[in-house]
């Protein structure tokens, strides 16, 4: 019996590499909800190739030309972000893959838990801003999560038939575009050098968070709720060839790594047929063609995202979903070239100044953290209301 798959966010990189799984084993999958931003006509074209039965779209003004696109199908078309929350939990998903970016994809994860969808998540804001909501619910409702992250996918794989103690995630990090750029440099560097990354074909916001290593960050806090491992446990390592995905080091001093090339259709397919692994015969690595893993401590004065991020995760509350909030708008203003690259790491430490915490957070009280970062981040840039 095939599984019927939610898409959200399927016209983004995640999104089209597990439609890639679905042409692949398409005996086991079918995509019957799909979801985009505003990118109508990609989304229109995956409509009619997958006979999807309903697609979302999440920015209402491109609802009538989607609409019209589709008029001589059998799928049904809505729009509107909360839209795409309830489209989620309906009876003909199995599992929700929530390929979604940033904060947006956190009320699709709670709708999916609380219909008790198998959720394959990607969209790590889920758990960065909310994991101490959405972990316990997935926990009550007996919900399973599985990460698609190629780091926690790596992870979860070390850990699969392991009862034993560990004594520490390793997560691996490539340095994004700007590893070999010496720190007196970052003030002038543009757009374009931001999203070369040297080893993953990536969207713009998590290229973009790659080379300030907000992503990173986001990952180890990403890290704390999916396994359960307090952050002094959890550490980064840099590895520029971004072979290792990442390690789980155990108490008896024995460290299992996940390896292969940098691929997100390995993870991705993990995580659709766990227990089970895809069959990709034209997936192969080659040892001789990569001689040399290196490995090296992270320069955390050139990157003090990373230690932003750990100080959010020990204070818990909003503070994560503070600093989240900030980086969006901060990103989307530098992407748009109305900020230079040091000034993300800028917004997030004046929003998490300045911002009002709550210990013990509510989702009303995560939405109104993430629209006062967005506020903060939005007056210390200097910007329009168009980037809160």
């Amino acid at each position: 019996m095939k599984q019927r798959l939610a898409i959200l966010g399927s016209t983004g990189s995640i999104g089209v590499q597990t439609l890639d799984i679905i042409r692949e084993n398409p005996d086991r999958f079918e995509a019957r909800l799909l979801t985009a931003h505003r990118n109508w006509e990609m989304l229109a074209r995956q409509a009619r190739e997958f006979d999807a039965a309903t697609v979302v779209i999440a920015d209402k003004q491109c609802y009538e030309p989607l609409r019209a696109a589709l008029a001589d199908t059998d799928t049904k078309v809505f729009a509107g972000e909360e839209a795409v929350a309830q489209a989620v939990a309906g009876n003909d998903i199995d599992v929700a893959v929530n390929a979604l970016v940033g904060y947006a994809g956190l009320a699709p994860t709670v709708a999916a838990i609380e219909a008790g969808k198998k959720l394959a998540l990607a969209n790590k804001e889920s758990l960065v801003v909310g994991g101490a909501y959405v972990m316990p619910l997935a926990l009550e409702r007996r919900v399973p999560i599985l990460p698609i992250d190629s780091e926690h996918s790596a992870i979860f794989q070390c850990l699969v038939g392991e009862q034993s103690p560990v004594r520490r995630l390793i997560i691996t990090c490539s340095g994004g575009a700007f590893r070999d750029l010496p720190a007196g440099e970052l003030a002038h560097v543009t757009v374009e050098q931001a999203l070369r990354h040297p080893q993953w074909h990536m969207g713009a916001k998590i290229t973009i968070d790659s080379s300030t290593l907000v992503n990173k960050g986001f990952e180890v806090i990403e890290a704390h709720w999916l396994f359960g491992t307090p952050p002094e446990r959890i550490s980064v390592i840099m590895h520029p060839q971004s072979i290792v995905h990442s390690m789980v080091e155990f108490e008896d001093g024995a460290i299992k790594a996940q390896l292969g090339t940098p691929d997100m259709r390995m993870p991705i397919s993990f995580a659709l047929m766990y227990p089970r692994r895809a069959h990709r015969p034209t997936e192969r690595f080659d040892f001789t063609e990569h001689p040399q893993l290196t490995f090296a401590q992270v320069d955390r004065v050139k990157y003090p995202a990373l230690d932003i991020a750990y100080d959010c995760l020990r204070r818990g509350g909003t503070a994560a979903c503070t600093m989240n909030g900030a980086n969006e708008v901060a990103v989307a203003a530098f992407l748009n070239r109305r900020c230079s690259w040091l000034d993300i790491v800028g917004a997030i430490r004046h929003a998490l100044h300045h911002a009002d915490f709550v210990a013990r957070p509510s989702l009303d009280d995560y939405a109104a953290a993430d629209r006062q970062a967005r506020l903060l981040a939005t007056r210390y840039l200097k910007l329009d209301n168009s980037f809160n």
